[in-house]
């Protein structure tokens, strides 16, 4: 709630936010999209970077805002408009801390990925990696737009 109020009118809906827990194993909801409102909230899983967690271990143990770290950055991001790469309907996002500053011109964005689906963790116990990207399920996407849309929150933080 702080990063919320702190960025001000960076965010211009405040109404929910989502908050990537990375102090969980990636074979946990750790992705809370919380309805400012209501408090009511949804867990859905989320991958971190490769370079957060070199061992692929299932935990994230550091985050970077460097280029070619394919890691997880820490802080806040507002989301910005949707489009279509190469992971398929995806949504920019715009770091507002120096923690996470260059996620646009990285190419930090939401998207789905196979790598990301509840099926891993039957097989693997852990979700994969992605280059730094929030990646959730193939199936979880379109809840996730929806529940995010255009100029929310997301905070990201190991706590």
């Amino acid at each position: 709630m702080a990063s919320l109020s702190r960025h001000g009118s960076r965010i211009p809906n405040r109404d929910r936010i989502a908050i990537a827990d990375f102090a969980a194993p990636s074979g946990k909801p750790r992705f809370h999209f919380i309805d400012l409102a209501s408090g009511r909230s949804t867990s859905l899983l989320v991958a971190h970077g490769s370079g957060s967690d070199p061992a692929h271990t299932g935990y994230l143990e550091r985050f970077s805002n460097r280029f070619g770290s394919n890691a997880s950055s820490e802080g806040a991001f507002v989301t910005d408009d949707y489009y279509v790469g190469k992971h398929g309907r995806s949504q920019r996002l715009i770091g507002l801390d120096p923690t996470n500053d260059n996620a646009l011109d990285r190419a930090i964005v939401v998207h789905s990925a196979w790598y990301a689906n509840k099926d891993m963790i039957e097989s693997h116990g852990m979700l994969g990696r992605s280059q730094g990207c929030f990646a959730v399920g193939e199936r979880d996407l379109d809840q996730v737009f929806a529940r995010l849309g255009a100029g929310r929150m997301i905070y990201a933080a190991k706590v």
